[in-house]
């Protein structure tokens, strides 16, 4: 049974997926343009050749991309002529319009929001069952269920992910589609279709656990500090920010292994390269550091705060104050008859 002050007391299922769906969606709205026009600057520096894969990022998951037409489409355009961040949002919204900044939006949602749905309604269901057996360690629980749940979330949607890189390649039909994954199950085995799963977990099972555990944290600090009953939207929104950004500068290396493990994939399954490329974490670890030095673990940093720390905010204030809403609307509910 569920206690007074747990957090998911008086609120069903659905409507903490429902409350978790609107978060993901919000999330997704407002940190989009900024890594669409991260890729534009990326483009107009290094430009994308056809067929070549990057990732895409709404700050919730990551997505692997392959350039299909240099020239036409708005992601991929690069005139070489962007002065800085806010000079490209200018330039892009003038030359192009603002629907241009939210491009590639409906794929990126068709996969982000119902496994953030999956992923947050999971890990409150875990960590209220972790609570009473360890004795009301919530902080414990919270770390245990953050990872467990990621685990189970990146899991399942691996295998979509190398699917979707497939279909974004060419044009394939639900036969040709499922074809190619016999085809591959046949050569490789069930497994073939988790590649890049190990690089996911190493980045994001750590993450999450360092997330919910320091999110729990800030959170009950904050409130102690402004003598809050319960967390506001805006003490989830810093609490949310600041454990993100934590989480986000210690996995960090882990991201630009993933990332590069990410393109190195997509491009073996569009082009059916046989080529052997170094798979292990520790050795690509390697091979960026004798490339790059010890500083090019770090690469990206700035921009993966910058994305993380707003969409972590967002997402958890706005999953939070759906759940309050919902908790005052069934409490009206069962009073209403008395």
């Amino acid at each position: 049974m569920k206690g007074k002050d747990d957090p998911t007391a008086g609120i069903t299922m659905p409507q903490q997926i429902m409350a978790s769906s609107a978060g993901a969606l919000l999330t997704s709205l407002i940190v989009t343009p900024l890594d669409v026009v991260k890729i534009r600057l990326q483009a107009q520096s290094k430009p994308f050749i056809k067929g070549k894969c990057f990732v895409y990022c709404n700050g919730l998951m990551d997505h692997l991309c392959v350039c299909s037409n240099g020239n036409s489409k708005a992601w991929y355009k690069a005139p070489g002529q962007f002065r800085g961040t806010l000079d490209a949002f200018i330039q892009i919204i003038r030359n192009e319009g603002l629907k241009s900044l939210w491009s590639g939006l409906p794929p990126t949602l068709v996969m982000a929001v119902p496994a953030t749905a999956l992923y947050f309604t999971f890990y409150d269901h875990f960590r209220d069952h972790l609570i009473p057996i360890l004795h009301g360690n919530t902080e414990t629980a919270c770390l245990i269920a953050g990872a467990t749940a990621r685990l189970g979330s990146v899991t399942i949607v691996s295998p979509l992910e190398l699917i979707r890189t497939k279909m974004q390649a060419r044009p394939l039909s639900y036969k040709e589609l499922t074809l190619c994954i016999q085809t591959s199950v046949a050569k490789d085995g069930w497994l073939s279709l988790w590649r890049g799963w190990g690089p996911s977990i190493m980045r994001d099972v750590p993450f999450s656990a360092m997330y919910w555990f320091n999110y729990e944290l800030g959170k009950k600090w904050l409130c102690q500090r402004y003598n809050s009953p319960e967390p506001s939207v805006l003490i989830s929104f810093l609490a949310g920010a600041a454990s993100g950004s934590f989480a986000a500068f210690v996995t960090i290396p882990f991201d630009v292994v993933k990332t590069r493990r990410q393109i190195e994939l997509g491009e073996l399954e569009v082009f059916n390269d046989s080529r052997r490329r170094a798979t292990a974490t520790w050795k690509v670890m390697n091979t960026i550091v004798s490339e790059s030095g010890f500083k090019g673990l770090f690469a990206g940093l700035l921009p993966r705060l910058i994305k993380v720390a707003p969409a972590c905010a967002i997402m958890i204030s706005t999953y939070e104050f759906g759940k309050t809403f919902f908790r005052k609307l069934n409490a009206e509910k069962q009073l209403k008859p008395l």
